[in-house]
């Protein structure tokens, strides 16, 4: 059978496959903090007919002679650069300028758990006054206590009977009490990687660490949680009353759909060709 069909073949498969993010990409052009995908191709390998040769007897050296098998996918890339921000004036509406995750977790015998990182900021207040994501999932900050911040990973609770609450750009979530004095409800902190790209998307505006992203796991203390305060460390800052857009680009979108959709095309004419030589080779017998 000739190489060119089955070259055509998967390059079909790599293109259904750049059709299939590109998809994704555009039905989430709306959704919060999300962060679109880009797919990269990669040569498979090729057949060698002969190798390369030196000088030699005074004849000049050859090139090698290699016919390519196709293309297989490289990566499925996740491109985390900062989208636009849209102003809500919503004041649990949050927006990270710069580097760094919101860090959500669970709650498990007064433990914070399963640590999970959105760029989606929309929060929202449960009955106890947690700060807490469309999911309930808690927003995880830094207690504060006797006038200090603590320096331990901490829910964030405005009490229910405060008349007004306020976010500054270094995290301090502030809120003014039933009597009218301005207090502290704590600091949001945020996470950083060492390998952004390597986070693993779980759905919900979600992303989970994995081996190759880093961990704000300490070393020392399985129980603690490395995070920075906005501003501090190289962590953006914090924009109240604002969410941040997708970063995708329709006018890129369309045109990566339009060339992998040519690509596509293009490789069923491989096999439409390959098919017509096989028809002529089989029709020599008549």
């Amino acid at each position: 059978m000739l190489r060119s069909m089955y070259s055509g073949i998967g390059a079909m498969r790599n293109f259904q496959t750049k059709l299939d993010v590109i998809g994704n990409n555009i039905a989430n052009v709306n959704t919060y903090g999300f962060k679109k995908g880009r797919t990269i191709f990669k040569d498979l390998m090729s057949q060698t007919i002969s190798g390369a040769s030196g000088p030699n007897a005074g004849r000049g050296g050859t090139n090698p002679k290699q016919v390519g098998l196709g293309s297989q996918l490289a990566a499925i890339d996740t491109v985390h650069t900062q989208g636009s921000l849209q102003t809500t004036g919503r004041v649990l509406d949050l927006a990270i300028s710069g580097d760094g995750f919101f860090i959500l977790g669970e709650l498990n015998n007064g433990n914070l758990i399963n640590p999970l990182f959105t760029r989606a900021g929309n929060f929202y207040l449960d009955k106890e006054g947690y700060i807490v994501n469309a999911d309930g999932l808690y927003l995880v900050g830094e207690g504060y206590q006797n006038g200090a911040f603590t320096g331990k990973r901490a829910r964030i609770q405005i009490p229910t009977d405060a008349k007004s609450v306020s976010i500054g750009a270094d995290g301090v979530v502030n809120y003014v009490d039933a009597v009218g004095n301005l207090q502290v409800a704590g600091r949001i902190r945020l996470a950083k990687f060492p390998n952004n790209d390597g986070l693993e998307k779980v759905g919900g505006n979600l992303f989970r660490e994995t081996a190759n992203s880093g961990t704000i796991i300490n070393p020392n203390n399985q129980n603690e949680w490395i995070a920075y305060p906005p501003q501090e460390s190289g962590a953006g800052s914090i924009v109240s009353g604002a969410l941040e857009m997708s970063n995708v680009d329709l006018a890129e979108e369309f045109t990566e759909m339009i060339v992998a959709q040519r690509g596509f095309q293009a490789n069923t004419r491989i096999i439409t060709t390959s098919d017509e030589i096989l028809q002529e080779l089989v029709n020599l017998k008549k």
